[in-house]
């Protein structure tokens, strides 16, 4: 079972290789292992929640965390409309398995990750947002609506094809933003 993932949207662009360069000292700082795997990824297990600021979290659920270069950035289906430019270059961010300890780590790693490479987070979908019944989505994504705008920061909404002609949104936002959804107590990211 794989868990989430988030994107990191860039609007300068840096090689993977010095990205991945610069990430592997600070990440050996509380994680172990830390390892590059044969397709360039990097592989890391969070040991030391505590750098990220969370000292009461136990790791013992949590699975390995990875960190790839987005070949899909900038994607000519999507509408960056919302930003003064598009994005030049994304990574993914993803845990290796789900469950709420795995949520909360990617989160903060987004969150510290964003920090670092002044990167927006692409949520990879609507946050709050739970499919089902086609009858109940437009209430359903009202209600998500309306949950992302009452934090603070910003969060715009990126449409892109589906295919078939159909087009849907997904959930991009700040750092703020991230902050103030780590303290929710609905917090949980796309699946």
């Amino acid at each position: 079972m794989t868990g989430p993932a988030v994107g990191l949207w860039l609007f300068e662009h840096r090689s993977f290789e010095e990205i991945r360069a610069s990430a592997i000292p600070w990440l050996e700082t509380f994680c172990d292992p830390v390892e590059v795997e044969a397709d360039r990824d990097l592989a890391f297990r969070v040991q030391e929640p505590a750098v990220l600021g969370l000292h009461a979290l136990n790791t013992a659920e949590a699975g390995m965390f990875f960190l790839s270069e987005d070949d899909c950035i900038p994607a000519d289906d999507e509408d960056y409309s919302g930003f003064s430019r598009p994005p030049v270059q994304g990574l993914i961010l993803a845990a290796g398995c789900s469950g709420q300890v795995n949520h909360i780590l990617l989160g903060h790693l987004a969150l510290a990750f964003a920090q670092r490479l002044h990167a927006v987070i692409d949520f990879d979908g609507v946050l709050g947002f739970t499919p089902g019944d086609r009858a109940e989505e437009a209430a359903e994504l009202a209600r998500a609506r309306a949950l992302v705008a009452s934090l603070p920061g910003t969060v715009r909404e990126v449409s892109y094809d589906t295919g078939g002609g159909d087009r849907w949104i997904r959930h991009v936002g700040d750092l703020q933003f991230l902050s103030a959804w780590l303290q929710h107590p609905d917090f949980r990211l796309v699946k």
